[in-house]
This record gives C-alpha cells, sequence and structure tokens, in this order.
C-alpha cells in the first residue's frame, strides 16, 4: 500500500482546513491510517489515526478537541479535518499505516503537504 498527503494550505489562525490522504491498494480492516506532523527544527508528532475497519480513533493531546480525522472506504482516502488552527499547527503533514491502533510504529510513509497557519 502506498499513502500519499495532499491539500495542504495556506490558512488564517482560528481557521479552517482539510487534508487528505490518498491509499493505492486494499487496505485490510486491521489497519490503522495515522497522520503526524513535522514542524522545521522539532521531532514528528503524532497528530491522529482511524483504524479502517471499525473507525475507532486516537488524537494526540495537541490536537484534541479541534482536529477529527474519517476515512471514506469507497474513495480510499482519510481525511484530517482541522480546526481552529494555530500558528503553532504549521508543519509538513504526513500519513502512515500500521497494524492496530497506537501513536507508534507507524510504516508507509508517503510524501507530507504542507499546512502553514498565519497568525
Amino acid at each position: 500500500v502506498q499513502l500519499q498527503a495532499y491539500g495542504g494550505g495556506l490558512v488564517q489562525a482560528g481557521g479552517s482546513l482539510s487534508v487528505s490522504c490518498a491509499a493505492s491498494g486494499r487496505i485490510l480492516p486491521n489497519t490503522a491510517v495515522g497522520w503526524f506532523r513535522q514542524a522545521p527544527g522539532k521531532e514528528r508528532e503524532f497528530v491522529a489515526a482511524v483504524m479502517w475497519g471499525g473507525g475507532a480513533t486516537l488524537y494526540g493531546d495537541s490536537v484534541k478537541g479541534r482536529f477529527a480525522i474519517s476515512r471514506d472506504k469507497a474513495k480510499n482516502t482519510v481525511y484530517l479535518q482541522m480546526n481552529r488552527l494555530k500558528p503553532e499547527d504549521t508543519a509538513v503533514y504526513y500519513c502512515a499505516g500500521r497494524y492496530n491502533l497506537d501513536k507508534v510504529g507507524y510504516g508507509y510513509w508517503g510524501q507530507g503537504t504542507q499546512v502553514t497557519v498565519s497568525s
């Protein structure tokens, strides 16, 4: 499976943006697809993940209550809806996959998409 993130852009603080992760190939039900982000000079940070089969979700503390992850099985795509964006949300956003839901241990990394939040 290959995962490709897209849909980033420039948005003002307090605004919203949705990024997408398109998967090529079949995703098994016990697969979790996660979103991560990395800002310049910082370590990669877990953002959110969703189980492909049952839809269970997991969020990082810094985005809980502001971001929402979802998946569309028909389109083989995972979405990350980002609301009430802050300048500190600025980063390159990546999607990746792993067996079962967790915050670490992901693979199948694709190219990221840049999200910039202006103050």
